[in-house]
């Protein structure tokens, strides 16, 4: 269990025992923290996990101290009567002292002022100094938390989490320091963890930080915008969720992001901005808040309410009453002396969104930071390992030096050393390699108490861009950086992000008629690339399949095969004649919007105007009849101008004459330069992908555009056939490029028109037991049926959505699962203390199952932690983990023979007033096969208590024995021998406490107390936290 710290801290002539225990649901184990410069990431550090504190002071229970000891005492001291925030001084600001580094003590009412101020508007009188804004910005901070150790202890535990990612932009990094900030933000998010444990609230919240991000320069000043509050939300909660972890079971998948800066986001006052209801959404969960100090905490809880589903009190709720009492989610701080609570609207507003909030139910220290197994080498030296691989007598190669023995495990052979063998693997992982090192992923790393922090990988810095790959028409450049700034170690993950960025250049149009690049790349191969055996015209071809868009494949004008020439197009091609602007680099298309930007979603309208409305459109319609007068060559019809799109050319009537296209800047046909073709087909010609078909005698030609030239319509006149040939052809084309209207063509009036349309249902708000789900409506354009923006549609006109029942199959009733228990904690001779996971579970009709609120299991919760001790004298039981592993160290599926007893009686020399018993047999198990084998660790694993004989006293061994506090542990066995002398002068308790962590707090291992020294000073003081002896 965590064991409680002490400290005496003496300030303003008033002695104060502090009494605190870690708070260990803040960070959870494996949470890192990242610096982020140049929108890239340039290092990643663990966060510190064991220096956050909350606790009271001995003999003051209404007393309450939250506080840091990251890199000296840091924090807020509540005594019954009045309230102090504690800092320790920068090192060079202080005098050198033998005992310790000095601190500055504020106390709160030389702070206050009277009078309300706005939420928002939080002033900071010296903004230089770190240690200059204490006495003005932290008059909430000293809000009541008397009550908030017997408030924790009441709570129910585990309930809801809100996994943080927190983000402190470089405004506050450059004001704390970059060496002081981390310790100063996980101070503030002790503060706002313990704002939410208060028992007013009525639920139970963990604030659980996952992740933080220091953001750098340029990036902190893209994402804040002055003076625009609402802008500045959508940009960091953007920039949040494109941080977030793509996958949901990801350790540090968020749930809700907090920003702070200093940087002016609003009008002046503005301390915080948030979306109501927020939680669990993508983009609406998260924050935006002003810092100013350690009151900040009160502002990061309160836009965190507004999230949750809170309202303002008074604002559209009745809880106008509260806020000159101090609620949290009042409008105005009230600068009197009140204790913080979450108002009767708040409880009631949270209780109606809480349940909705599923994101908030996983436990990150049970489910998301799973224990790895124990490192299989710390079993097996690396001569035993030689001896599983080569046989008896192998040993670790000593005839050369490697560069890191984790790398390859080398053996000796048993009649000469100097030859060496290797299975070219590594050690098992946990290897002892060296003296306070073990093997870990190949490399010989120091020891820790924790399994090996892995080392994610972070990106090296973009290099130069290229030269461009076209010299006009569009081409791309391209810049890369490296995984290699750390590169990824010790199973560490790859570095997120893409290793190339592109951008277009050159996207002027070459000179002269407009040329197909995919076609210039097919025919560079008539004069020299053959095709069973014959030398062919080269025509381009585009592949259905989108993974195959970037191969080079052409086309034979003369027999139609299709041949791929083993080769991807150049650098800058487009991908598809379809796409008029997306382009193949290193063989993957790279999408390109109508801007000529990498990766934008920006479209042209339907006559080329990029982002446009239609606006600028115009129709031309045109209908032509003509018998040709001879019946050689041909007969024009009509011409169609450069720039038209969604051009469409068909018969009215069948004709035997067939219809030609020729392109007018070069002269060469693209259609039927000899007569009517018989069939149809999908041809590419002019950089454009056309339709021709031709049913039931009439022939018709589509093409999406943008024609680069004008074209000229013909009809190929068929012998001994003078009947009239009829065409009607369409077209749309921006106003600045609309031809001459006359006899043969009009103007059409169109204006799209949009509507309402069923898009989906959204998800069933239950998995079972019968939920419900609504319609959800797009935009839909009537003329091709396409989604169009929803902003195209009249608000006003949207249909009410439609409910229906979902999952109405019956739910299954939910049940604790208890996990198995873990080892114990000591395995000798003092109280130990075994857990497990009791997790609430309900199955799924697909077999799954999921964790729920723990309310909906039945029954009381079996137990999760109980106690477990040794036997120091007399019978005992030993235990042992009996395992089936192969020769290699690693688990097998089956072993040969009888597993051995994991479970055993064993004796200790007798106790006094006992008759001596027999000692029992020692032996290890049965004898097992080379290859695989059951593999049972040494040592007892969780021996059953018996009796310990009774000592003399020679005297109390800790200071802490003299605490009148303490004397209720006389009752528990190891603390009574500890402080034999002081318990035998006092009645004995009436009884034990249940928790085992108390009893730990007195042992010889506990921590050392802390002196402090006052100064005359009626202000602030000098504090001393240098140990004493105990």
């Amino acid at each position: 269990g965590a064991r409680w710290l002490y400290f005496n801290v003496t300030a303003f002539g008033e002695e104060l025992h502090l009494r605190v225990r870690p708070n260990g649901r803040l960070v959870p184990p494996g949470a890192a923290a990242e610096w982020h410069e140049d929108f890239a990431v340039r290092s990643r550090w663990p966060l510190r996990q064991r220096c956050l504190y909350t606790g009271g002071i001995s003999g003051m229970p209404n007393a309450a101290v939250a506080i840091s000891n990251c890199d000296g005492l840091a924090g807020l001291i509540r005594t019954e009567r009045d309230e102090f925030f504690i800092e320790p001084l920068e090192r060079g600001q202080q005098e050198t002292e033998a005992r310790g580094r000095a601190h500055v003590v504020y106390r709160r009412s030389a702070a206050r002022r009277g009078g309300p101020r706005p939420l928002q508007h939080l002033p900071v009188t010296a903004p230089h100094s770190p240690l200059g804004e204490l006495p003005n910005s932290l008059e909430l901070v000293a809000e009541q938390l008397a009550e908030a150790e017997r408030k924790r202890r009441h709570a129910k535990r585990d309930d809801y989490n809100i996994e943080v990612l927190l983000a402190v932009d470089d405004s506050v990094v450059r004001f704390h320091g970059k060496e002081h900030v981390q310790n100063y933000v996980l101070t503030l998010m002790n503060i706002v963890d313990e704002i939410y444990h208060d028992e007013s609230l009525g639920v139970h919240i963990n604030i659980v930080l996952v992740r933080m991000i220091l953001v750098g320069y340029r990036q902190s000043v893209s994402l804040i915008e002055r003076g625009n509050p609402s802008r500045s939300l959508e940009q960091v909660c953007r920039w949040a969720h494109s941080q977030q972890r793509a996958d949901p079971e990801h350790a540090e998948h968020h749930d809700h992001a907090v920003f702070l800066t200093r940087q002016d986001f609003g009008p002046a006052g503005m301390q915080g901005y948030a979306p109501v209801t927020g939680m669990c959404h993508p983009l609406r969960s998260c924050t935006l808040n002003h810092e100013d100090g350690f009151s900040s905490a009160f502002v990061v809880a309160h836009e965190t309410g507004h999230v949750l589903g809170m309202e303002h009190d008074g604002q559209g709720n009745r809880c106008a009453d509260e806020t000159s009492m101090g609620s949290i989610m009042a409008p105005l701080v009230q600068a009197a002396f009140h204790r913080y609570h979450w108002s009767r609207c708040s409880k009631q507003e949270l209780n109606r969104y809480i349940h909705s909030y599923d994101c908030l139910l996983d436990d990150p220290f049970e489910h998301q930071w799973p224990k790895l197994p124990e490192l299989p080498g710390i079993n097996y030296s690396m001569d035993e390992q030689c001896r599983f691989d080569f046989g008896v007598g192998y040993k670790t190669c000593t005839a050369f030096r490697t560069f890191d023995p984790c790398k390859q495990l080398w053996c000796s052979h048993p009649d000469n050393p100097y030859f060496c063998k290797t299975k070219k693997g590594p050690p098992l992982d946990g290897t002892e390699c060296s003296s306070g090192k073990w093997c870990f992923k190949g490399h010989c790393i120091w020891k820790t108490s924790e399994q090996p922090y892995s080392q994610d990988g972070s990106w090296s810095s973009w290099s130069k861009f290229g030269s461009c790959s076209r010299t006009c028409g569009g081409g791309v450049r391209s810049r890369s950086r490296s995984c290699s700034d750390p590169t990824p170690a010790y199973g560490g993950r790859h570095c997120p992000g893409a290793t190339y960025e592109y951008q277009v250049c050159n996207p002027e149009e070459c000179p002269g008629p407009y040329e197909d690049f995919r076609a210039q790349q097919c025919a560079k191969r008539n004069s020299y690339y053959t095709h069973q055996g014959t030398k062919h015209t080269w025509l381009p071809y585009e592949h259905h399949d989108d993974a195959q868009k970037c191969e080079l494949i052409c086309q034979s004008a003369g027999t139609g095969d299709v041949v791929f020439m083993e080769q991807v197009v150049h650098d800058g091609t487009r991908c598809s004649y379809r796409d008029p602007y997306s382009v193949c680099v290193r063989g993957e298309c790279v999408h390109v919007g109508c801007d000529k930007e990498v990766g934008s979603l920006k479209q042209d309208d339907k006559c080329g105007v990029c982002g446009g409305d239609n606006s600028h459109c115009r129709t031309v319609k045109g209908t032509l009849a003509k018998a040709p007068k001879q019946l050689v060559g041909v007969v024009k019809m009509f011409e169609i101008p450069a720039g038209a799109r969604h051009v469409q050319i068909e018969e009215m009537e069948p004709a035997a004459h067939g219809i030609a296209v020729k392109n007018q800047a070069t002269g060469d046909f693209i259609l039927n330069a000899k007569g009517k073709e018989a069939k149809s087909h999908v041809f590419l010609g002019m950089g454009l992908e056309w339709e021709y078909t031709v049913e039931n005698g009439k022939e018709t030609l589509k093409t999406s555009g943008p024609l680069h030239e004008a074209i000229s319509v013909l009809v190929v006149p068929e012998e001994e056939e003078e009947a009239k040939s009829s065409l009607i052809y369409r077209y749309i084309i921006h106003e600045d490029l609309l031809p001459t209207i006359g006899s043969n063509n009009v103007l059409l009036e169109e204006m799209d028109s949009y509507e309402w349309a069923l898009k989906s249902w959204s998800p069933c708000s239950k998995a079972c037991g019968g939920g419900i789900q609504y319609t959800k409506y797009g935009c839909r354009r009537r003329s091709d049926n396409r989604m169009v923006p929803r902003n195209l549609c009249e608000h006003g006109k949207k249909p009410k959505p439609i409910r229906r029942r979902c999952n109405a199959h019956e739910c299954s009733q939910p049940a604790w699962a208890p996990e198995e228990w873990g080892a114990c904690s000591r395995t000798c001779g003092k109280l130990g203390l075994q857990a497990r996971a009791v997790p609430c579970v309900q199955r799924l009709p697909n077999g799954t199952s999921r964790a729920v609120h723990a309310k909906y299991c039945a029954g009381e919760r079996p137990e999760s932690r109980r106690p477990c001790c040794s036997a120091s004298c007399g019978e005992g039981v030993q235990q042992r983990q009996v395992v089936c592993k192969g020769s290699d160290g690693s688990a097998a599926a089956r072993c040969p023979g009888t597993k051995p007893d994991a479970v055993r009686l064993c004796h200790a020399p007798g106790c006094p007033g006992q008759l001596p018993g027999v000692t029992a047999s020692a032996g290890i198990g049965e004898p097992v096969t080379p290859h695989v084998q059951w593999a049972p660790p040494e040592g007892p694993q969780n021996p059953v208590s018996k009796v310990s004989s009774k000592e003399p006293c020679l005297g109390d061994k800790s200071i802490f024995c003299q605490m009148e506090v303490l004397a209720r542990y006389c009752s528990i066995p190891g603390y009574n021998k500890l402080c034999c002398e002081s318990c035998g002068k006092k009645t004995p308790a009436t009884g034990s406490p249940s928790a085992p962590e108390d009893a730990a707090s007195a042992s010889p291992a506990a921590p050392r107390a802390a002196e402090t020294t006052s100064s005359p000073a009626p202000q602030d003081t000098t504090v001393d936290t240098s140990p004493v002896p105990s």
